[in-house]
């Protein structure tokens, strides 16, 4: 097996610096949208079969160093009792939104193995497949509560701060909640064979250093503390997270992925012996070769000194970027890293 993912991610030394991308199977990819032309994203998640096929479909094609599960975040959720449908151009919604102690009374904290068994069947399926590492992932607890406060995607969050700060009880209670769901999930995606497991805090920069670590780092920090024991990777991202990396280097996960607004340089300074994974712009995938070839250049240059790096985006890869250019970026990091 290929582990150069794993020796970066436990700061040992590679012979180049690995890559993976964030959303690496998904919508950019026509032999991704084929699979998904006669499923809806929903039923695609929950057929393992299907799922392993898109999994591998971006190792396949452009030699990346890790696979990551393809699932959603939100299939959690769904596990616990809350609703959810997928609608295109509008995203996920949850039509029965988290407002009162009753509400949150009627979710669960399931049985992972008997409610989403799915995923850990992909899982198995994966690994007698793949020869480079497996990352399983879940979306931490304040990013998918603001999904089940909000009902669906935000700009502005309204209702979720507003819970935060005038009903703190119902937010903590909504929060242990998720928090505890999660531990059972990531625990059994590690039993099933996942060789790293990644926290998407995708909301996380929206709040303040101080309501951060008030309302949503202590769960994170729970977590990665009960996953401790499996001896495996444990990632965290927080997007828009640059003003929190002092509060994330305390969570507890041996990576920190960077998005792409602070220099990481500057970042490998606050992190200090950690990894890091990021974290170039998503859209300079649409440079011009020698352009985006130089600026992954400048990049490996900058990351020289990290604890660890692994190369990826500073988020998803965007669904019209032409697969073409991901390749590109991919045999960059690669040669470049290896001279």
């Amino acid at each position: 097996m290929n582990d150069t993912f794993l020796k970066a991610c436990r700061g040992e030394q590679t012979d180049y610096t690995p890559i993976w991308m964030m959303r690496q199977a998904g919508r950019y990819l026509p032999e991704y949208q084929k699979v998904r032309s006669n499923v809806t994203f929903l039923e695609l998640c929950k057929k393992p079969e299907l799922c392993v096929e898109v999994t591998l479909q971006p190792i396949d094609l452009l030699g990346l160093d890790a696979a990551i599960l393809f699932s959603d975040i939100l299939i959690l959720m769904e596990a616990m009792g809350a609703p959810l449908e997928f609608h295109d151009g509008k995203g996920p919604i949850f039509a029965e939104t988290i407002k009162c102690q009753a509400d949150l009374d009627k979710l669960i904290v399931p049985n992972p193995d008997e409610t989403i068994g799915f995923v850990m069947e992909t899982i198995r399926l994966l690994r007698n497949e793949l020869k480079v590492p497996l990352i399983g992932f879940a979306g931490a607890p304040f990013t998918c509560a603001t999904y089940l406060i909000e009902g669906g995607s935000s700009k502005v969050f309204w209702e979720t701060k507003k819970m935060m700060f005038t009903n703190p009880t119902l937010f903590h209670n909504l929060m242990a909640k998720i928090t505890d769901a999660t531990i059972l999930y990531l625990d059994a995606q590690a039993r099933a064979g996942a060789q790293a497991l990644q926290l998407f805090d995708s909301w996380a920069g929206i709040l303040a250093p101080v309501d951060f670590e008030t309302f949503a780092l202590p769960y994170v920090q729970k977590i990665f503390s009960a996953l401790q024991k499996y001896d495996i990777p444990l990632i965290y991202f927080a997007n828009n997270g640059a003003t929190l990396l002092d509060l994330s280097v305390t969570s507890g996960a041996d990576v920190i992925g960077l998005d792409w607004r602070i220099n990481i340089r500057d970042a490998i300074k606050k992190v200090g012996k950690k990894a890091v994974q990021g974290n170039i712009d998503p859209f300079a995938l649409l440079l011009p070769k020698d352009e985006l070839r130089a600026r992954i250049g400048r990049l490996l240059n900058a990351a020289k000194d990290a604890h660890g790096h692994i190369f990826n985006l500073g988020h998803g890869i965007h669904q019209f970027t032409p697969p073409d250019q991901a390749k590109i970026a991919v045999d960059a990091v690669h040669e470049l890293s290896s001279k």
